[in-house]
């Protein structure tokens, strides 16, 4: 029996799951083995940046993969708590005031919860075409800038010191102002940790490899890097009793499976959050979106991003009922779970399996984890995210470019992620705005022995006195409109011999109600000067636009199919004489 389009739309694993089998299972069960051992320590880590219990890290860890696996569309995204929006989640929190550790924990899962119901209504109303409106180079400069806050954030626990503060400032002044009470232990246990995390990243695999380890064995001992580094110092603080010395400790983590909750529905709590809620869900599913297309692309597959808004929105839904925080899908876990051959979305449900029997049966061994060993895997996972030569390619690239990076980086470091994401947002809708308002317009002349129009300034073309042709490169609304109008004009003014102005349209794809307006005051203006204007090139769907008006009528020359045809059809220049009624030719 068939299942109609719209169920298995919204429920993509009844689509997959029609063909999954003991192969693709295996597949699954061992990408999920691998998955579990890397998010178990970065979970209990997310949980400590995002400024909460780390057993909520677990909790955001299962139900919300389930979620996915029954929504999501991507094979390989493995979703779950993530560095930026951890951070982004310690902002929004932050700014509550809140001190009861059971108030705070409420207010995150509400967040979640916000969160998973404007993701799921956008991907409802088909809107996942509004993260296009992110530029990539914003989107850079803020990871990049998120990153290095990140890793400065947890310095404190490298070091066993008091810091605090959202921005860059604020955090190296507080270190600074309380760094002689530095603890021995906590550095030592902290910056082997790193050193040993930075080694197993780098040279673990390698090495493995020399000593004729098979590769799959090789690369799981690799993603085990994290755990290895959390039973050692965890042992060690518990043998030589370090938690009396100074080192702080994650302490009891309840065992057991997550309760369900309900998020909090005070009118003052949902309007605190809801700015957050919007920016984290903006970023969160850009960053996820961008990688579910990447791996899905190595494969030949394809995904909905609508149906990602979905799938993520339940994501953020289930964590929230289930005791988490909003969750997205992770860069570096994704890239884990899609090389260790995850065929389905049941891997994430399988890591989700994984994670519930850590926390049935694991979390009394955690007691004694060191802080400072979360901290070390927080900064080496993030510090992969900081990428500061898009300074350097933008600014070779486009000046525009550079200086959105630029003050996305800026804004982010000096004043926090949520005005450096705000920021990046307006910077991007700014980029498209300005960019479109100075459409490229080029004069442009017949390639000789061709029926081809290129460039003067780039080409060597033939040209007539009597008649100017400009190509006209980008599709014309109310903040460009006005720019063509003065473009046009200064080019002919002064330029007697002027019989005829061609506008080609062949990239104008939308003429809106200002640019109409703009084009009806130009026709007037040339006439005044005895110019004809005259279109070609025009689409079909621009020239139907074009028809519903006066426009035509009043139009003192003529559309042409192509230019080539306006070419011959205006080759010398004509006796003065009295204007007709424009002649029209149908468009392309």
């Amino acid at each position: 029996m068939t299942l109609p389009c719209q169920v298995t739309r919204y429920l993509p694993i009844l689509d997959w799951g029609r063909s999954y089998n003991r192969e693709t299972a295996s597949a699954d069960m061992l990408a999920a083995v691998i998955v579990t051992i890397m998010l178990i320590p970065q979970s209990l880590a997310y949980a400590l940046l995002a400024g909460l219990p780390a057993e909520m890290g677990l909790y955001a860890s299962i139900l919300p993969l389930v979620a996915y696996a029954i929504f999501g569309t991507s094979r390989a995204l493995a979703v779950g708590p993530v560095a930026v929006v951890s951070l982004m989640t310690a902002a929004a929190i932050g700014n509550l005031g809140l001190t009861d550790p059971v108030e705070i924990a409420v207010a995150a899962g509400t967040l979640a919860f916000i969160s998973g119901v404007m993701l799921s209504l956008l991907g409802l109303l088909r809107l996942g075409f509004l993260a296009n409106f992110l530029s990539h180079p914003v989107i850079a400069g803020f990871i990049t800038a998120s990153g290095v806050l990140i890793a400065a954030s947890q310095l404190k626990h490298i070091l066993g010191i008091d810091m605090h503060g959202h921005t860059l400032v604020e955090l190296i002044r507080t270190m600074f102002s309380h760094i002689g009470e530095t603890n021995v232990f906590t550095v030592v246990l902290g910056l082997a940790a790193l050193a040993f995390l930075f080694w197993v990243r780098k040279g673990l695999k390698p090495l493995l490899l020399k000593k004729g380890v098979p590769p799959k064995l090789a690369d799981v001992l690799t993603k085990a890097g994290p755990v290895a580094a959390v039973v050692v110092t965890t042992l060690v603080t518990w043998i030589f009793g370090l938690s009396g010395v100074g080192v702080r400790i994650v302490g009891e983590i309840p065992m057991g499976l997550p309760p369900l909750t309900a998020p909090s529905f005070s009118p003052s709590l949902w309007n605190d959050l809801f700015m957050s809620a919007l920016l984290i869900s903006i970023i969160g599913f850009v960053e996820s979106v961008s990688v579910a297309q990447t791996l899905a692309a190595k494969r030949r597959q394809r995904i909905s991003p609508d149906q990602e808004l979905i799938g993520l929105g339940t994501s953020n839904i289930a964590s929230a009922v289930s005791g988490g925080f909003p969750v997205t899908g992770g860069f570096s876990r994704s890239v884990v779970n899609f090389d260790a051959g995850a065929a389905t979305p049941a891997a994430g449900a399988y890591t989700a399996v994984g994670i519930a029997i850590a926390t049935l049966l694991l979390t009394p061994l955690l007691y004694f984890l060191p802080k400072a060993t979360l901290a070390a895997t927080i900064i080496v996972a993030v510090l992969s995210l900081v990428d500061f030569s898009i300074l350097k390619k933008s600014w070779g690239y486009s000046k525009v470019d550079f200086a959105a990076v630029f003050a996305t980086i800026v804004l982010t470091l000096g004043f926090g992620v949520e005005l450096g994401v705000s920021a990046g947002v307006l910077i991007s809708i700014g980029l498209h705005l300005y960019k479109t308002s100075r459409p490229h317009v080029a004069e442009v002349g017949l390639v000789p022995g061709t029926q081809h129009f290129r460039n003067i300034k780039r080409h060597k073309v033939d040209t007539r006195p009597h008649l100017v042709s400009l190509r006209v490169d980008e599709s014309l609304y109310f903040a460009n409109a006005r720019f063509l109008e003065d473009y046009v004009l200064a080019r002919v003014t002064c330029d007697q011999p002027l019989e005829h102005v061609v506008l080609m349209f062949p990239a104008v794809n939308e003429v809106d109600m200002s640019a109409l307006e703009t084009l009806e005051e130009l026709n007037r203006r040339l006439s005044e000067m005895g110019i004809k204007m005259h279109l070609s090139e025009v689409k079909g769907p621009v020239m139907d636009r074009l028809r519903r008006s006066h426009f035509l009528d009043d139009l003192t020359g003529t559309v042409f199919l192509s230019q080539y045809d306006a070419w011959q059809a205006l080759g010398e220049p004509a006796p003065k004489a009295e204007r007709g009624s424009p002649s029209e030719v149908d468009a392309a």
